[in-house]
This record gives structure tokens, sequence and C-alpha cells, in this order.
């Protein structure tokens, strides 16, 4: 009876000691093609970072972002031949992580010509990595989707802006 309660005194002692005093530490970096980047959402408002809008439903028309895309004007008429092209690279590259119809693994295009400028929307088809580098939309929709980075589908610009031009019919 004695070395039962001895043991069972031990067990429960070596129990207590090792669940307690260790805190695990949360690791805010995400790797990004190979190498851990530090990536924190930054207000963009004034507020609380409760306060703020997701990046997905935030308007950024004025950004165009980062990379070879400067100005690009658009047609006020869209284009169907290249919105069947657009459609068609969206459904091959695209829709393993986005859906046209709700948030997914990435965001939904649907409304994106209504948040994004056309050239943000073209230099983030063309060099995902760069964006997510130097683009604080960008980095922030990298951080409210998880650390789920958008693959770089190697687009040429007329695949990218045939996927634009799709967008626009959404």
């Amino acid at each position: 009876m004695k070395h039962t309660i001895k043991l069972l005194l031990i067990f429960t002692a070596a129990l207590l000691l090792s669940c307690g005093g260790k805190e695990e530490k949360k690791d805010d970096s995400i790797k990004i093609g190979g190498t851990k980047k530090e990536v924190k959402a930054e207000a963009t408002t004034t507020g609380s970072a409760t306060d703020e809008v997701p990046a997905s439903e935030r308007i950024t028309l004025d950004n165009k972002g980062v990379g070879e895309v400067k100005d690009l004007p658009l047609d006020p008429a869209i284009n169907q031949e290249m919105v069947a092209r657009g459609a068609e690279l969206f459904k091959t590259n695209c829709s393993a992580c986005h859906k046209v119809d709700k948030r997914f693994i990435g965001p939904s295009p649907k409304g994106i010509t209504k948040r994004r400028s056309p050239e943000w929307i073209m230099n983030m088809i063309l060099d995902p990595q760069l964006m997510v580098e130097e683009d604080r939309c960008a980095k922030d929709l990298l951080v409210e989707f998880n650390g789920a980075a958008m693959a770089n589908q190697n687009m040429t610009f007329e695949q990218a802006r045939d996927i634009l031009e799709y967008f626009r019919t959404l």
C-alpha cells in the first residue's frame, strides 16, 4: 500500500512539473520563396486593427502595385475574345485557389476591378512574390489568407491582360 501511494505521488508530481512553466511562442514569420519574411499588417486607417477593413474588402484604386505595369488604360468596351481566353486561363491556372463566388484559399476575384487598379491586378498576376515583398495591400492579403502566397503561374503580359478582362465581367 505504501509503495502504491508513493508511486502515485511521484507520478502526480512528475505530471504537474512536466505540464507547467512552458509558454508557446507564436512565429509570425511566413515562408515565401524559401526564405522567412516578417509580415505584419499595418493599419491604414486610424483605429485598432480590429476596426480595420480586411485587405480583401479594402478599396485601393490609387495603388498601382509594384512591377512592370505602370499605366494600363482600359477600353470602356469589354473585349469578349479576351474574356473567353481569360476565363479559360483562370479555370486552368487559378481555380485551385480562387473561387469566383466565394472566399477560398485565396480571395474571390468577383468585384476585384472595383477594389484594385488594373495595374495592381496585372502586377499581382505577373509577379506575386515581388508584390508580397513590396506592396502593403499584397502583404495584408497574405496575412489575411493565413500565409497562403499566390503561386507565380509565369503568365505572359497578354495572358494576364486576358484574365483582367475576364475579371471585368465578374
